[in-house]
């Protein structure tokens, strides 16, 4: 029997086994929805959690603790934004996308747990956006106050790499009489020892004669202040290192338990819809 229209002969055809390969196994409108209400939900929880001082991150400048200080109550709070915020997105993805006929049940679980970790993956791209651009709003703003310092007639490190260079270059006989000119020079040389693994022996006993010359002490003792500040700096930034990667690894175990949250409620809210009866 011939078929009246074009859209008797799709709907036949979805409607005849096999022809589920002419729907979509992707809900793009349910993905994008959730992975919004994911995002929004991760950046008000952020915002609560800085407002309490539980947010390592923040998506506002100098609120967030530094990699260092953050501690227990901080890593929970991470993980319980990524469970909660991935889990309504993923709900919301399931139940919002469109119903699957004639599909076997092993296939709608995977497509359900598919379009839960697409919300979540789109989600955790528009959340790095944003806090990308306030990172790059922040970055401005150092830059201009690293400009306004040039200007002022001090060259940092992080505005000129070759400022080290330059300062090996023109090294005085005699100490520097300019207050602001030795701490700056000083800073490059302890910041280009801590790039290093052993400062250079030229580097130290010049630094050593600032130190002497500036604070009136023995260059013995200038020599062991030296040496002691660069272990305590190489201290520190073995620390910061350290936290900062032990950090990472539980941001890396958050943003994993968020992926399953939001694939596993994406079945779950798929379950209901198909399961919800006309009244």
């Amino acid at each position: 029997m011939a078929l009246a229209t074009s859209a008797d002969r799709v709907e036949f055809e979805r409607s005849w086994p096999g022809g589920e390969a002419h729907s979509s196994g992707v809900s793009w409108g349910a993905v994008i929805g959730g992975s919004f209400v994911t995002a929004a939900f991760s950046l008000i929880l952020l915002a609560l959690g800085a407002g309490f001082g539980l947010s390592a991150v923040s998506p506002w400048s100098n609120v967030g603790a530094p990699a260092s200080t953050v501690g227990t109550a901080a890593i929970i709070w991470l993980i319980v934004i990524e469970i909660v915020a991935s889990s309504l997105g993923g709900y919301l993805t399931g139940r919002l996308r469109t119903k699957w006929a004639l599909i076997h049940t092993d296939e709608v679980y995977f497509r359900d747990t598919a379009n839960g970790f697409l919300a979540w993956a789109v989600a955790l791209v528009i959340s790095v956006s944003f806090l990308a651009s306030a990172a790059a709003s922040m970055a401005g703003h150092i830059a201009q106050a690293g400009a306004a310092a040039e200007t002022a007639g001090s060259v940092s490190a992080a505005t000129d790499p070759n400022a080290y260079f330059v300062d090996s270059l023109l090294r005085r006989i005699g100490p520097e009489t300019n207050s602001a000119a030795l701490h700056a020079e000083a800073g490059r040389i302890l910041a280009n020892a801590l790039r290093q693994d052993q400062i250079p022996s030229a580097d130290q006993n010049y630094l050593a004669r600032l130190v002497a010359a500036r604070t009136g002490i023995s260059q013995q003792e200038a020599e062991k202040r030296v040496s002691d500040v660069i272990t305590s700096a190489r201290q520190a930034a073995d620390t910061v290192r350290k936290a900062t990667a032990h950090l990472l690894l539980w941001v890396f175990l958050a943003l994993l338990i968020g992926a399953f949250s939001a694939s596993f409620a994406a079945t779950v809210g798929g379950r209901q819809r198909d399961h919800v009866k006309a009244v």
